[in-house]
């Protein structure tokens, strides 16, 4: 279960009718989960990058803005979609915009 964004609530009915819950996306993290065991996949900022670029999703409507939403992993992103996040999203917190920069210089390393 992936929960992608704030108040995004995810849930999933296990085979022994069990609801399964998470929610709050990168702000913030909130769970259900009843008598089966679970394994725990969250990834941090702190992660190795090669486990945030795989984990790490960044909502778009497109480069005209007007496609439906879709949630795209980092290491899908055009490397021109991530100089633009960085240079026109000011509003986002510093170390967002420090995931897109490693990503560039992951890429930069790679080719």
């Amino acid at each position: 279960m992936i929960s992608r964004r704030r108040h995004d609530y995810v849930t999933h009915i296990d085979a022994n009718g069990k609801t399964n819950m998470v929610d709050g996306g990168t702000d913030y993290l909130r769970r259900n989960v009843n008598t089966e065991p679970f394994e725990e996949q969250s990834i941090y900022a702190d992660a190795p990058h090669n486990e945030v670029r795989q984990g790490f999703y960044w909502r778009t409507r497109g480069k005209d803005g007007n496609q439906p939403v879709e949630f795209k992993a980092l290491k899908e992103l055009d490397t021109d979609h991530i100089e633009a996040i960085i240079q026109t999203q000011s509003h986002l917190p510093s170390w967002r915009i420090e995931i897109f920069k490693a990503e560039l210089a992951f890429r930069k390393q790679s080719s």
